[in-house]
């Protein structure tokens, strides 16, 4: 029994010995996450009412999911469904954050593919979306001070640089719509500062909305949270809430009045449509949405949400 009980002792103080040393040396055998990002799909008869369906386990993709690079994380996951296929682009962080691939028959159970996008700088928010058959994407690449139109060249896997849509600014989640003979750019130069673009050409040129920055000062809807919805003649947009943290949760806000001279919205609802749930992959957090209508009342929408943890390995 002593035997047994030195030995324990000694592999505590090895291990806690190893934690301060591997530390000290950027090589942690255990490390605190404060951001633990993973991504769900949620369903429902609205987009503003959706939740996690009984018959399906969430997370469909986390960082253990990834098997081509070693990932920290998975985040800000956007779907396009293609010959009756479903197709997942997402932030896979990797030292730096590179776009990763998963696919699906039924949007809800998802198998990882791999990296189908990395530069040398920092991508997320992989906003995919068709024009005229086409399949292009704008991925946040605020490190180059830019937005960035990517086009698919042998879709899903291959994407090749198409031009600069706009320069000057740390621009952040990006997003784009087709809507009134015009398209619209929705993107974020801060947590609480949000300009308005418009194009005749998704190619542009762009051109800053009168009365950008259509918000300022507002940490609960300026950030884009995922893809603007059109249905009817409704216009939609999601907005993080930042106001108490980072990542907190998402409101929605109807586009009352949308002109080359004037915008207006309001708040859909007062209650966040995605919030932490208090518990498991998603306990402390959701910060994005990508709606689909699969049928007349019936929507899907892969989500992401975080949660607080501890890693164990060699990092580098």
């Amino acid at each position: 029994m002593l035997a047994i009980i030195t030995l324990l002792a000694f592999f505590a103080i090895g291990f806690t010995v190893g934690i301060f040393w591997g530390n000290s040396r950027g090589i942690p055998f255990v490390e605190k996450k404060d951001y633990l990002w993973a991504i769900g799909i949620y369903a429902g008869n609205s987009p503003l009412e959706l939740r996690s369906p009984d018959n399906l386990k969430n997370p469909v993709l986390t960082a253990k999911d990834v098997t081509d690079v070693t990932a920290e994380f998975v985040a800000d996951p956007f779907m396009i469904r293609s010959d009756n296929e479903w197709y997942m682009f997402f932030e896979v962080m990797n030292q730096r954050g590179e776009i990763g691939l998963a696919q699906s028959t039924d949007a809800r159970h998802w198998k990882y593919q791999k990296i189908v996008l990395r530069e040398p700088f920092h991508l997320s928010y992989p906003y995919v979306f068709t024009l005229e058959g086409e399949c292009y994407m704008i991925p946040e690449a605020n490190q180059t001070n830019s937005v960035r139109l990517y086009k698919a060249t042998d879709f899903p896997s291959q994407w090749s640089f198409v031009n600069t849509l706009l320069q000057g600014y740390r621009f952040t989640d990006t997003s784009v719509v087709y809507f009134q003979d015009t398209w619209w750019m929705f993107t974020a130069i801060s947590l609480d500062v949000l300009l308005l673009y418009y194009a005749e050409s998704l190619f542009g040129p762009w051109t800053l909305h009168s009365q950008s920055p259509i918000i300022m000062g507002d940490l609960k809807r300026a950030r884009p949270a995922g893809r603007v919805l059109v249905f009817g003649n409704r216009m939609m947009r999601f907005a993080q809430d930042a106001s108490r943290s980072y990542g907190n949760n998402v409101l929605a806000f109807e586009v009352m009045e949308i002109t080359k001279t004037s915008y207006k919205e309001r708040a859909v609802k007062g209650d966040p449509i995605l919030k932490a749930s208090g518990s498991g992959w998603n306990a402390k957090g959701m910060h994005q949405i990508d709606a689909h209508q699969i049928s007349g009342d019936q929507w899907i929408a892969c989500v992401d949400g975080y949660r607080e943890g501890l890693t164990f390995g060699l990092r580098y």
